[in-house]
Parts: structure tokens; C-alpha cells; sequence
């Protein structure tokens, strides 16, 4: 008898088919902290969790028996994803399973604030006849909205306002324009969102490149009288920043579902604000939503338990334990060379092709491609890709994955991985690496560069005029800011261009690379 452990509140309707799976013993104890939770995991072969168990690496340690997490939901924040790999356990979500009723809670959102409906609520309960007050509100029909963020939620949203007769612009790092035109939605830059649209909806996931996206800067450009929206993340838009935005009378409404504190505090402004609709967070929060994604993570924890099937993995590759020990340094490697290039690239990708050559070329091959186009997807996408989704992922974002293998050696490397971004324009931006001594991953060449540099942590990649004191000048304004270079590699192009490679210990502050940038040889 296998037993799972069920550590969150779940439907009847989820309890019920974990219940009747062959050979299953369900142990339904909701609301566990990490030290009960750490107690009655010893002898659990299966954890089925929502958001609120902490699955950290105390937890995991005390899981002797345990094969799989299934986490009902998109996110796996709350699980220490790598202390379960390292443990040998997989780990599952559902991540279309809410994305309708997110995506639903967005449209409302903008459809009360274009006609104030929660404040003419407000002030009828109150005992007013305001009608004069709310008189003008704005009909959708015929406004364009901007969607930042095309993902599954990005996606049901501008469905769903093509339904209201809204015309629909958006913008996706790694969504190819033919794609967004079968979806009926014109792929377009975020300054050009900025210019045109009438309201604007982010469904992104918070990182660095999307943190206060949405700042003093962006709100100058915007029209006068945007709606903005935000039923994804906090701090997506500078709180500070919207704030301003509406005193000042430029934006016309905000809504948000989601803030950089939760709870923010009872006198927030932006909650007390008379041209702000706030909700507390229920973008996923419906019976039916609740319902599906119970339903589906038990479907997917009965059937890794009794057939080993895996669905939804997010750190599982489809390989055998021998291969994966051979394969692991390789990659590694590539999906290093795809985060690299990822940040490195401006133009969104029609193509990603991926070579492997010489031993790289003996080994599977789908593993390394899978691993490159994962690195590189990685960036841009809120929910965790790996060697199994990475190819449906690319797929359904309109990016063709191409594998090729060569057995033949080339010059002094006996493998080599290369990964090329191609773009629409067919202009392409390639980068080849190889597994070092070491048995790290190195860069050996990025576009016309020949260089040898070590990929991970923090980098700073500089392209330069070749000439005497540049090297010093890097070296002495990272030094000055206190950032610690580990290591730096360079390499030369021809023509007096140079590349420098710089591992540091710590990420430079934007004025840091702005003294950088400012340098006539940089």
C-alpha cells in the first residue's frame, strides 16, 4: 500500500479519486506547519499540496519514502524544487488548471473600473443616489488593449476582449508574430503598448526585467486616462509610481489584485484611493478553479503511483539513471548556453537550433536540445520549463526547435554543444561551448568571438574597441563599486573588436553599468 499525504485543504471531488486509486492509502491532514509537516512525511510515498505547506529541505530530509509532490496549482515557490531532485523526487503542478479563472478575474477587473461599479456599489449601500457621479464611465467596445505577457492567462484574456469588440495589441519576448496572428492579436514593441493602448493587463511573471515595469518613466507615455491592470504579480507596476499617475490625473483607473506586500496595510493608498479597485488576491480563487486543480493533480499523482507516468514534471528529463549520469555535465552546459544567449539576444526568436558535436553527439541528443531551448525559455516565462516542456512550450509559441549532430570533431574541442537563436529577419545569434576539465561549462565562441569563459552566476558581457586601458577601466569601475570579479576571459574579433567575460561575485547596480555603457570604447 502506497500512502499520500495531503497537507492542504483539497476538494472532496480530488480526495475521492486519490481515494480510489489501486492500492493507495489517503492521509488527509490539512494546515500542517514544517515541523508537523517534517513529522508526518517519514513514511509518505506521495505529498499532495496546494500553497500553503512549506515543502522546504527540512521537510524534504525527513521524506525517506517519498516518490512524487504534486502540487495543485502553477506555481512550486513553496517546494525546494532542487533538494527534491536531488532526492530523486518528482515534482508536479497543473499549470493551465486556473488560468480561465485568472484570466476571467482580469476582465472584471476592467470592466468595473471602465464603469466604476464597485465605487457606485459602495455608494448606494451608503445610502446615495450618486448617478450623476458615475455617469461617466467608458465602454470598452472599439478601445484597444494592451497585453503584456502572452502566456496560457495572456492568451484567454485577449480572447476574451476580442469578445468585447476591444481591438487587442500585445507583447511576449518569445512569441513569433505569425503565432499572435493566428491568436488574432498584433504582436507589437511595449513602447508601442505604452503609445496606443486605452488599457493595459500584465501577465508576466515578477523578475528583474518586469519589476516596476511599469514606472514614472512608462506612465509619461502612456494616454491619458489608461486603465491599468494587474491580476498577476506585485510589483509588476511601481506602486509609488501609480500613485502619482492618478494624482496627477493621467491615469484614468487602476486595478489590482495583486500588491508588493501581502496584505499591504489597511491605510495603503492605493487601496484608499476613490479611483482604484483592489481585491485581495483571488485571481485563482473560484469553486470551479479550486475544483480542476484538485482534480487534475490527483489524476497525476494515481498515475505516477501505479504506472509511473509522469505529467506536468518540473525537474524530471525522460532518461534512464545511467544516461542521465553521463548526460548531466552536457546539460548543464546547454542549458547555460541558452540562458546566456537569452540574455545576450534583443529580437524574438522564430528558430532555436541546437548541434551537438563529437562525444556530445553520442549521447541523447533530445536531452541536450530540450535542456538549451529550456535555458533559453527560462527567462521570459512564469512557469518552470524543463526538458519535458521545453519543446511544447516553443511549439505552441510559434519557435521552431531544430536538433542536428555532427560525430565529427571540430579543431581542439572533442565536444561541442551549439546553440543558434535564429530571427525572423534570419538574422542569428550563435553560441558553441564544451565541458571543461573541470567538468564545468565553458563558452568557446559567441558570434565571430573566440573565447573560453566559464557560464553561471552573475556575468557581465562587454563588447569594446580593442585597445590599451579598457580592460582597466572595467576592471577599476566594478572595483570602485565593490563588486568582486572572480574571473574574467577575453577574446577578439578582428577589425579592433573585443568581448570580456566577466564572472563576479555580485550583480552591478544599473548606475555601475551606466558608467559603463557611457564609455566611448564600450
Amino acid at each position: 500500500m502506497a500512502r499520500v499525504l495531503v497537507s492542504d485543504t483539497l476538494s472532496e471531488q480530488g480526495l475521492a479519486i486519490l481515494r480510489q486509486g489501486q492500492g493507495l492509502v489517503v492521509d488527509y491532514q490539512p494546515g500542517l506547519g514544517e515541523a508537523e509537516l517534517a513529522a508526518a512525511i517519514a513514511t509518505a510515498d506521495a505529498l499532495v499540496i496546494r500553497s500553503g505547506s512549506k515543502v522546504t529541505a527540512r521537510v524534504i530530509e525527513a521524506a525517506t519514502a517519498l516518490k512524487v509532490i504534486g502540487r495543485a496549482g502553477i506555481g512550486v515557490d513553496n517546494v525546494d524544487v532542487e533538494a527534491a531532485s536531488k532526492r530523486g523526487i518528482v515534482v508536479m503542478n497543473t499549470p493551465t488548471g486556473n488560468a480561465v479563472t485568472t484570466a476571467e478575474h482580469a476582465i472584471t477587473l476592467l470592466m468595473s473600473s471602465a464603469r466604476m461599479v464597485p465605487q457606485a456599489s459602495a455608494s448606494m449601500k451608503a445610502g446615495k443616489w450618486d448617478k450623476k457621479k458615475f455617469a461617466e464611465g467608458r465602454e470598452l467596445a472599439g478601445k484597444t488593449l494592451g497585453v503584456v505577457g502572452l502566456g496560457n492567462i495572456g492568451r484567454i484574456v485577449a480572447d476574451r476582449a476580442k469578445g468585447l469588440k476591444m481591438k487587442v495589441i500585445g507583447f511576449d519576448p518569445v512569441l513569433s508574430a505569425d503565432r499572435a496572428a493566428e491568436l488574432g492579436i498584433e504582436l507589437v514593441s511595449l513602447e508601442q503598448i505604452w503609445q496606443r493602448a486605452d488599457a493595459i493587463t500584465v501577465h508576466t511573471p515578477l523578475t528583474a526585467s518586469t519589476k516596476n515595469l511599469v514606472n514614472d518613466e512608462v506612465v509619461a507615455k502612456l494616454k491619458k486616462g489608461v486603465i491599468l491592470v494587474n491580476a498577476a504579480r506585485g510589483g509588476i507596476y511601481d506602486e509609488d509610481a501609480l500613485l502619482r499617475g492618478l494624482e496627477s490625473g493621467h491615469i484614468g483607473a487602476v486595478a489590482l489584485d495583486v500588491f508588493i506586500k501581502e496584505p499591504p496595510a489597511a491605510d495603503h493608498p492605493l487601496v484608499k484611493h476613490d479611483r482604484v479597485i483592489a481585491t485581495p488576491h483571488l485571481g485563482a480563487s473560484t469553486t470551479e478553479a479550486q475544483d480542476r486543480v484538485a482534480l487534475e493533480i490527483a489524476d497525476q499523482v494515481v498515475a505516477y503511483i501505479t504506472t509511473g507516468a509522469i505529467q506536468n514534471a518540473v525537474n524530471v528529463p525522460s532518461v534512464t539513471s545511467e544516461l542521465a549520469q553521463k548526460l548531466a555535465p552536457y546539460t548543464d552546459l546547454a542549458d547555460r548556453l541558452g540562458k546566456f544567449l537569452a540574455g545576450t539576444s534583443t529580437s524574438a526568436p522564430s528558430a532555436l537550433e541546437v548541434e551537438c558535436v563529437g562525444t556530445a553527439a553520442e549521447l541523447s541528443t533530445k536531452a541536450i536540445t530540450a535542456s538549451a531551448v529550456a535555458g533559453f525559455l527560462a527567462r521570459f516565462l512564469t512557469t518552470n520549463v524543463n526538458q519535458v516542456s521545453a519543446a511544447h512550450i516553443a511549439k505552441d509559441r510559434g519557435i521552431a526547435v531544430r536538433e542536428q549532430r555532427s560525430a565529427e570533431t571540430r579543431g581542439k574541442y572533442a565536444s561541442l554543444v551549439v546553440l543558434r537563436v535564429v530571427a525572423a529577419d534570419g538574422t542569428m545569434k550563435v553560441a558553441a561551448g564544451t565541458i571543461g576539465a573541470d567538468g564545468t561549462a565553458r563558452l568557446v565562441n559567441w558570434g565571430d568571438y573566440e573565447i573560453e569563459a566559464h557560464l553561471g552566476g552573475s556575468t557581465l558581457v562587454v563588447t569594446s574597441a580593442d585597445k590599451p586601458g579598457v580592460i582597466g577601466f572595467l576592471g577599476t569601475t566594478l572595483g570602485s563599486a565593490g563588486v568582486n570579479v572572480a574571473r574574467v576571459s577575453l577574446g577578439v574579433a578582428g577589425a579592433g573588436s573585443a568581448v570580456s567575460i566577466w564572472n563576479l561575485d555580485s550583480e552591478p547596480s544599473e548606475s555601475v553599468l551606466e558608467s559603463i555603457r557611457a564609455s566611448a570604447n564600450v
